[in-house]
């Protein structure tokens, strides 16, 4: 055999062996691509149907509603208005410091589910409990009350007719009852309202609370704006 030959046998063999590489290599890039596409598959939130989220005790509305601007204090002494409700999720939890259940057992909840979610979703929620008794819900009782649940939350109070009328327009029912000696306690809705980042009323948990099911519920109402 000539040199020739030779040279020509040791070049077909060069290039079969960069062909053999170049397949691998092809091979490797689309098992690494496919697992990818599988990881961040698994890793997004299920989206659920409208009977999913109320078997769950979520409740959307067909139709977010919008509802008028206000002001109010929260409890840092700043004012709180509905403005701070657009550019991130919300959960409106409508109680007041005196409530002897209720209330400290359903922010305990909401404690819980906000510790559960991830760093990224706490980033794109906030949880805000409104007074309904804003007579004895100052600032500094609040300021008090609601960062022993979760130095984050946010405590708010204000003018009673301010009040009613959110609470008329988030479906909120609430009512004053006279106890003995001049007390008093508020009668009062026990859910969580859902307010969308673009600050519209978006739906509600209503109790009983099962922070597994409303951290599943919740992810799957965020992931549909994202």
């Amino acid at each position: 055999m000539s040199y020739k030959d030779k040279d020509a046998i040791v070049m077909v063999g060069q290039k079969n062996s960069r062909g053999i590489r170049f397949t691998l290599l092809g091979i490797s890039v689309f098992i690494a691509l496919v697992m990818l596409g599988f990881l961040n598959k698994i890793n997004q939130p299920r989206i659920l149907s409208p009977q999913e989220l109320m078997s769950y005790g979520a409740v959307l509305l067909d139709t977010p509603r919008k509802f008028s601007e206000f002001e109010l204090t929260d409890h840092h002494g700043e004012l709180f208005t509905s403005a701070q409700l657009k550019g991130k999720w919300s959960l409106l939890f409508f109680g007041f410091t005196h409530c002897p259940d209720i209330c400290p057992t359903t922010m305990a909840t909401a404690a819980k589910l906000y510790e559960s979610l991830s760093f990224e979703d706490k980033g794109k929620l906030q949880v805000v409990m409104i007074s309904l008794d804003p007579e004895r819900d100052t600032t500094e009782k609040l300021f008090q009350y609601v960062p022993y649940f979760n130095k984050e939350f946010i405590g708010v109070t204000g003018n009673k007719h301010v009040l009613m009328s959110l609470g008329v327009q988030l479906n909120i029912p609430y009512s004053r009852v006279s106890l003995k000696e001049d007390d008093y306690t508020i009668d009062h809705s026990g859910n969580f309202v859902i307010i969308n980042p673009y600050g519209d009323y978006h739906g509600f948990f209503r109790p009983p609370f099962n922070v597994d099911k409303m951290q599943v519920s919740l992810k799957s109402i965020m992931a549909t704006l994202d």
